[in-house]
């Protein structure tokens, strides 16, 4: 949690704002870093997560590729430095523009989700006169066992190319000559915080490897995704996933083939944890059955609990330094100032007795939270802050 100093340091700053501790995001990429590199894995970075541009160059310094997921996302990776011989453009839906853009650029790979797109992108290519990088993005039907507006692993999905495609995209393939197929791409959802999930994938990809080999058709590179969640409950006591025992689980499970190279795309893990949503107590509005502290951020600067359902910790800094128990704790619904009912971070919240002008601390907010802010109500963007 935030030192005296920090929380000191709020004060003269507008709310709401993101504020990122540097820190606490150089402390996950040295532990990715640690954990992956004896492996011999490739990790990109998803950019989807945050693409606040301080926070790439950080990304970058480690090491990391990048993982995209529309045109500007692309060109965002360059702009900070990204080798495109890094960068990965995964995407159901890339237009004609964006894929010339990247052509253009020399990027690593596309990961393709449909024949359609495949042919698009061959089409391109050879206006280009250049030859494209791909891998086929395949839906291996596995269930994250996550929350289904961020699983993409099934069939219901609308990601990836099915299992019962494969045999017609294959004999197409080689009449594509401006594609070069170098790996396959799978992702079967976001957050999963049960590691079987990954252990599940794993087999299933082997499988698929399988109908590739007896094909006698060679694939350079298996991207098996990210989707790795962090602790939302507990960010001070669980500040990172567990690293080693994600890695080891791949290294454990997945048949690598000779040569072959395993690439991850991490965004949420990288984060999360790393940023807070600041907000100032507009109005404490008492209730006989209900308390609401009405914040100056709501949805407009963090959608993922009115999208999601998702669960935030949430404190209140300006009562945090004070001594224990001289605060009575009161029961609040914390909500924000949009003209939306669904505009609310969370109900029934224990705080201390809360004050109009008191700062609040809305955790693990560094993956899906700037980068979905919104100026919907006509409202300011928020800005962002960092740790020294």
């Amino acid at each position: 949690m935030f030192p005296k100093k920090v929380f000191e340091s709020f004060q003269n700053i507008p709310t709401p704002f993101y504020y990122y501790d540097l820190e606490v995001l150089k402390e996950g990429l040295r532990r990715i870093k640690a954990e992956s590199e004896p492996h011999g894995y490739q990790v990109h970075y998803a950019l989807k997560a945050n693409p606040n541009i301080t926070i790439l160059n950080i990304v970058k310094g480690y090491g990391l590729g990048a993982d995209c997921v529309s045109g500007n996302e692309v060109k965002r990776a360059i702009e900070a430095g990204f080798d495109p011989r890094h960068i990965v453009f995964a995407g159901v839906g890339k237009s004609d523009e964006e894929i010339t853009y990247a052509i253009g650029c020399g990027i690593f790979c596309f990961n393709c989700e449909s024949m359609q797109e495949l042919e698009v992108i061959h089409k391109l290519a050879v206006k280009a006169g250049k030859k494209a990088r791909i891998a086929l993005r395949i839906n291996p039907n596995v269930n994250a066992n996550t929350h289904k507006y961020i699983t993409t692993g099934l069939e219901e999905n609308k990601f990836g190319i099915n299992l019962w495609e494969l045999e017609s995209v294959m004999e197409r393939l080689p009449e594509l000559k401006s594609l070069e197929l170098i790996g396959l791409h799978f992702h079967i959802g976001s957050q999963i915080t049960d590691l079987t999930s990954f252990k599940s994938l794993c087999l299933r990809v082997n499988e698929i490897q399988g109908w590739f080999v007896s094909r006698n058709i060679k694939i350079e590179h298996i991207n098996v995704g990210g989707g790795l969640g962090v602790d939302y409950h507990e960010p001070d006591k669980n500040q990172y996933p567990d690293f080693k025992a994600y890695f080891s689980l791949f290294h454990e499970f997945l048949e690598v083939r000779p040569g072959q190279q395993v690439h991850f795309e991490l965004g949420r893990a990288v984060v999360a944890q790393c940023g807070t949503l600041v907000s100032k107590v507009l109005y404490i509005k008492k209730g006989q059955n209900t308390n609401f502290a009405i914040l100056d951020a709501g949805i407009t600067e963090l959608i993922r609990p009115a999208l999601y359902q998702s669960y935030h910790s949430i404190d209140n800094l300006s009562k945090k330094f004070m001594p224990a128990g001289s605060v009575p704790v009161l029961r609040y619904d914390v909500v924000g100032p949009i003209c939306e009912s669904s505009d609310c971070f969370r109900k029934a919240v224990d705080l201390p007795e809360t004050e109009r002008g008191d700062l609040i601390a809305i955790r693990t907010a560094g993956a899906y939270g700037e980068v979905m802010a919104s100026s919907y109500n006509l409202r300011d963007r928020v800005k962002a802050f960092y740790s020294a």
